[in-house]
């Protein structure tokens, strides 16, 4: 279904613009009040899910 490939793309966009911006406010989080392992966690977390997501769009 055409209207389904195209709204399964736009929300792999969308995580990955997620994934993109919370890498921004992670670090600079840890460059201003240093690190934090569970928010590291997290975005490597949010990172697989994006992958996954894009490795299942594409098959």
């Amino acid at each position: 279904m055409p209207g389904s490939a195209n709204g399964s793309n736009s929300a792999t966009k969308a995580m990955g613009v997620l994934t993109v911006g919370s890498l921004v406010v992670v670090t600079a989080y840890t460059v201003a009040l240093g690190s934090n392992g569970w928010l590291w966690f997290g975005w490597v977390v949010l990172g697989l899910l994006t992958l996954a997501m894009v490795v299942t769009q594409n098959n």
